[in-house]
């Protein structure tokens, strides 16, 4: 093989590895890294090692344990919570769903924890008893079928919602505290919630705002300096009782 047959056998094998090498690199989209994962399905024996709180049910005779958590097992499918309908109190982060239409058959749910899953929704079938849920480190885009009239804590911090929409004041009669910090949110429109005390926005990069609490009167109020000088977000944070 002569010298100028060798150099192009070494350029065409180097052009190919760099294809190889780049396509490694290529980050997969989030329908392949869907499709990729491998379901996981919540089981009984999950349950059983996540399972405590033994407390009386209905009438007080019978009793059933209504603490269920089943952090970081992988999981994709919860459907079999709709069996353990006196569940008050579950903590389901770290796992990889999207999905939660399971949870509508726990009608006695007081407490939600759904950190770091795979979530693109916040939405549920309204829960009568719901007053504390947790939504952080997901894919969430809107604040949409959250409709449950005792929420009194909302966190849906670290998510990528760019604007408030859906949020009922009709509904939403006792919500108090709702965080949305590291969001996309460019303005606090759709806030208009009735017993608001508690609104975080710091990290939100799109928003450059602080905590905003409750004042004197009936509005919560906020500073031009805390606006970041845009008079539009100022005039949209006074909310009436």
């Amino acid at each position: 093989m002569s010298d100028e047959e060798f150099d192009d056998d070494y350029s065409a094998n180097e052009r190919e590895k760099q294809g190889e090498e780049g396509e490694e690199e290529k980050e997969p989209t989030e329908e392949e890294e869907e499709e990729s994962l491998s379901p996981h399905l919540l089981t009984e024996e999950i349950m059983k090692e996540g399972l405590s709180l033994l407390c009386k049910t209905g009438n007080g005779l019978a009793h059933a344990y209504v603490k269920l958590e089943a952090k970081e097992k992988d999981l994709t499918d919860i459907s079999l919570l709709q069996n353990y309908i006196h569940l008050r109190y579950v903590d389901l982060s770290e796992n990889q769903l999207r999905d939660l239409s399971p949870l509508g058959s726990l009608i006695h749910l007081l407490w939600l924890k759904v950190d770091g899953n795979r979530l693109i929704s916040a939405r549920l079938p309204e829960l009568p008893y719901l007053q504390i849920a947790s939504f952080t480190h997901n894919r969430i885009k809107d604040t949409e079928g959250i409709t449950h009239p005792r929420l009194a804590s909302l966190n849906l911090k670290g998510n990528e919602i760019q604007v408030i929409s859906g949020l009922d004041p009709g509904k939403l009669t006792n919500l108090h505290t709702v965080e949305l910090r590291g969001n996309k949110l460019e303005t606090t429109t759709g806030l208009h919630l009735p017993k608001l005390k508690n609104l975080y926005l710091v990290r939100a990069p799109h928003l450059r705002g602080i905590m905003l609490q409750r004042v004197v009167g009936d509005s919560i109020g906020v500073s031009m300096s805390q606006c970041g000088g845009r008079p539009a977000l100022c005039s949209l944070v006074s909310l009436r009782d």
